[in-house]
């Protein structure tokens, strides 16, 4: 197998291969220009986004050559692949505004050379198509029976599939084209949900040009507890660090379970293999150490390494003791101190922090003992917390369980 197909193997990446040997014999031949495609149907990119473009920057290491498509077309119609229902449609300011913050975010972490790592954008074909035109052309080349035998559209039609939805695979598979034919792209890649997509793309290259592209998809990252990597009880893990600060974003990685080290180690960070195992084969306090390294390797990734000092600090002093480190980067909010001297219900305390959702979940929270302000277990959920339980700097640190904590400083 090719190095770089193989390298990916070891790193966990593969999933399907449209042709394994062929696709391994064309690298073997020289640089192949692959690409991946996006659509920028909300305000930031979100970890579970960051699969491929890992996987890219392996495959360009390697002297391919990447194509980071940007989908300002389709994203007028959203992607109907793994979704239950119709995706909100957005206005088109909004799919330009939310492209310019995916290609940022982006180029921050593949550093796009405009020669060997570029992007496009399918709305530069896809924007003015003229329908009648593509229908003759394009459309004649799909089966319906054979778009309804693919899992992401057999699963909508449980629930319902809309018309402009069942024409993505149509607008998916043309981008293919337009690749091929500006830029001699011959691989697409993307995660196993697109299978369907990638496949159609390739045959309609076939059809209309007689050449031979292949698809690559990689897994559906989920932990080893069912659920979907990068989501949390707040929502997904957002690399806008606006949406999900460095600090939050450090901790998510710092508490996998342990069973999740070693793969996320492999997939997330360009770490050695060798190394990856091994700090992933350890236990009680090491296996601690491996969960900060791997926490420090990702956000240094994202946010750059002051960025992930920073959390490293701030985790330490959460966790450690203040003297272990720098608390200003723990996530907080302002509460008047006179606001706070009328006294403030723990309930509504824990509500205003935003560890939890609701008062009923703050009780559940004290009910369960994992409700603590400055180090002080609440047992009782009628405890009133005034200006008397102030820390030396003025400030309420809160801890939800052992894993989250917020601080409330006071003006």
């Amino acid at each position: 197998m090719n190095a770089a197909l193989e390298a990916l193997k070891e790193r966990g990446f593969l999933q399907q291969c449209t042709d394994l040997e062929g696709l391994s014999k064309l690298m073997d031949e020289g640089p192949v220009t692959f690409y991946e495609g996006c659509d920028p149907t909300g305000p930031s990119l979100h970890i579970g986004h960051m699969v491929p473009y890992f996987a890219m920057r392996h495959m360009h290491a390697a002297g391919h050559r990447a194509i980071v498509l940007m989908g300002g077309g389709t994203a007028r119609i959203g992607d109907p692949s793994g979704k239950t229902t119709m995706r909100q449609i957005i206005s088109y300011e909004e799919i330009d505004a939310n492209t310019k913050r995916f290609l940022a975010q982006i180029d921050n972490f593949l550093r796009l050379d405009g020669k060997t790592m570029f992007s496009d954008n399918n709305k530069n074909w896809l924007a003015d198509l003229n329908y009648i035109d593509f229908l003759r052309d394009i459309g004649r080349h799909f089966s319906v029976n054979r778009m309804l035998s693919f899992e992401a559209y057999r699963q909508r039609m449980e629930t319902g599939l809309s018309f402009i939805e069942f024409n993505y695979q149509l607008l998916q598979s043309y981008d293919f084209l337009q690749l091929y034919k500006r830029h001699g792209c011959r691989l697409q890649i993307g995660g196993d949900d697109q299978w369907g997509n990638i496949v159609a793309g390739i045959e309609l290259i076939r059809r209309v040009e007689g050449a031979e592209c292949f698809g690559l998809t990689f897994p559906l990252v989920m932990t080893s507890d069912g659920k979907k990597m990068g989501k949390t009880e707040k929502g997904a893990i957002f690399l806008d660090p606006a949406m999900t600060s460095p600090y939050e974003f450090f901790q998510y990685w710092r508490n996998v379970t342990d069973a999740d080290v070693e793969r996320f180690l492999l997939m997330f960070t360009f770490l050695p293999p060798a190394e990856c195992r091994e700090l992933g084969r350890a236990k009680d306090a090491g296996i601690n150490q491996a969960k900060e390294r791997l926490a420090w390797e990702v956000t240094a990734l994202i946010h750059g390494k002051d960025e992930a000092d920073k959390a490293l600090a701030a985790a330490k002093a959460a966790f450690g003791g203040a003297a272990a480190g720098d608390v200003s980067q723990i996530p907080s909010k302002i509460l008047a101190r006179a606001e706070l001297g009328k006294g403030m219900g723990v309930l509504d305390l824990f509500v205003y922090s935003g560890l939890v959702p609701s008062k009923s979940e703050a009780r559940r929270l004290v009910q369960q003992g994992g409700a603590v302000v400055n180090d002080r277990k609440i047992e009782d959920e009628k405890t009133v917390v005034d200006t008397g339980w102030l820390d030396a700097e003025g400030a309420l640190m809160l801890r939800a369980g052992k894993k989250r904590v917020f601080r409330i400083l006071t003006d």
